[in-house]
């Protein structure tokens, strides 16, 4: 029996934190026993936002994967490649961007709201990156593709692109599902946890770090003295315990409500939660050198091709690309 087959990846554009760890990577990873997993370190799409800051995306690209292998990610199981090592994305990504207006692009609620988080002009790439994107996901031809809440928007319009190109064309492409983990907020209180925001816990924070941002959280704004009694379900802290599963989360809901447990406590075991959670991933970081990673993006790399040059060939005979005169 043939397995479904899996297609998602990030962007290197900072370290992994639990928002990626809830939001995609726990899911993704419990997929590897029981389907084909394809893992795509998006490099190219760095340039998006960090064209100006190019000289980091390697070492970004090393700390992710590293990230990836800490958090549960089996290079025996699964494949994991850079999109710059497969150039027939591009290529890809070319053909389908004939499939899609340029008001359905500026449309991408995710766009617009990072547009609005960087305070920053668009760059043609930045706004046509869902399309890259669709390209990624399209060319491993998956079932399923394990991402992020706020990815959403980009899952639609990868199988709008692909149920128009099949329309179009003839049938290729499955029309892939989204798998959508949790979200979690930032430690401002705000919005998503993102690092370019710098509002997030990082799977790679060391204990004190960890202890220094869940100090410097918010907590319910009507609680201004100890004695006061709380709302939990206004505090982000308590969002925070929510999301990491706190054993004791009944009774910091029952303490805060009845003012018998203050906000210093409730951070204290939200601290020893994080940690409970970090330290066994960082350990497994340290098992993994620069090198091991080299080498398993290497591997990766070999495979992702083979599998991408089927589906361009695929693709270039559907849309009557297969000129004799290139034979």
């Amino acid at each position: 029996m043939m397995q479904d087959i899996v297609m998602t990846g990030d962007r290197p554009t900072g370290p992994m934190h639990v928002g990626h760890y809830f939001g995609a990577l726990k899911k993704r990873f419990e997929m590897q026993d029981d389907c084909r997993c394809f893992f795509m370190v998006a490099d190219y799409q760095a340039l998006s936002t960090h064209a100006d800051r190019s000289s980091e995306i390697e070492a970004n690209v090393i700390g992710m994967v590293r990230d990836y292998l800490a958090a549960g990610f089996d290079p025996e199981k699964a494949v994991c490649f850079l999109q710059s090592q497969v150039p027939q994305l591009t290529e890809l990504t070319v053909i389908l961007s004939n499939l899609v207006t340029l008001s359905r692009l500026l449309r991408n609620p995710t766009t617009k709201q990072e547009m609005a988080d960087l305070n920053r002009q668009s760059s043609f790439a930045f706004v046509g990156y869902p399309v890259s994107q669709a390209a990624d996901i399209l060319m491993m031809r998956p079932r399923y593709v394990p991402v992020g809440p706020d990815q959403r928007p980009h899952i639609e319009l990868a199988r709008e692109i692909a149920q128009r190109f099949n329309n179009q064309f003839g049938e290729l492409f499955p029309i892939p599902e989204g798998v959508y983990g949790e979200q979690f907020g930032g430690t401002d209180g705000g919005g998503k946890m993102s690092t370019s925001l710098g509002n997030a816990i990082n799977l790679c924070d060391d204990p004190e770090t960890i202890e220094r941002k869940v100090d410097a959280m918010q907590t319910d704004p009507a609680r201004v003295r100890r004695n006061d009694p709380g709302t939990p379900e206004r505090c982000p802290v308590h969002g925070f315990h929510k999301g990491i599963g706190t054993d004791s989360l009944n009774q910091i809901e029952d303490g805060c409500r009845s003012a018998t447990f203050g906000c210093v406590e409730c951070k204290r075991k939200l601290t020893t939660g994080f940690d409970a959670l970090i330290e066994p991933i960082g350990e497994r970081r340290s098992r993994y050198t620069d090198e091991d990673v080299r080498d398993i993006l290497q591997h990766g790399g070999a495979i992702a091709r083979i599998t991408a040059q089927r589906t361009l060939e695929a693709v270039k005979d559907a849309i009557g690309f297969n000129y004799a005169i290139l034979q």
